[in-house]
């Protein structure tokens, strides 16, 4: 049974850093992609960032460009999600997700929180002004 674990959320000021993590078991990442979701309250779940992990292909949002990174640690199998310059909109319950997915569907698909099988439980994000 795959299971994705988020940590890393909190409190941080605007312009502040925190790095969520998201650790994967009972499936090997390899041609698989990871997302990052977001969803504030009252609002849609939206896309964040994802990586094609085989390739390490990226793709953003472009919301959080230029201040979030997202990468894969293979040997820990985990994914991470840098995200710096932190401003108050940036505030809601952050998840991963993960799919199988070819190369070829990552960028037309790895943005759509409907492409991913496997969910994490969220980790909490609150940026205070």
């Amino acid at each position: 049974q795959v299971q994705l674990v988020e940590s890393g959320g909190g409190l941080v000021q605007a312009g502040g850093s925190l790095r969520l993590s998201c650790a994967a078991s009972g499936r090997t990442f390899s041609n698989d992609a990871m997302g990052w979701f977001r969803q504030a309250p009252g609002k849609e779940r939206e896309f964040v960032a994802a990586i094609w992990w085989s390739g390490g292909f990226t793709h953003y949002a472009d919301s959080v460009k230029g201040r979030f990174t997202i990468s894969g640690d293979n040997a820990k199998n985990t994914g991470y999600l840098q995200m710096n310059s932190l401003q108050p909109e940036d505030t809601a319950v952050y998840y991963c997700a993960a799919e199988p997915m070819a190369a070829t569907r990552f960028l037309p698909s790895g943005s759509n929180s409907e492409s991913y099988r496997y969910w994490g439980q969220g980790t909490q994000v609150t940026v205070s002004s």
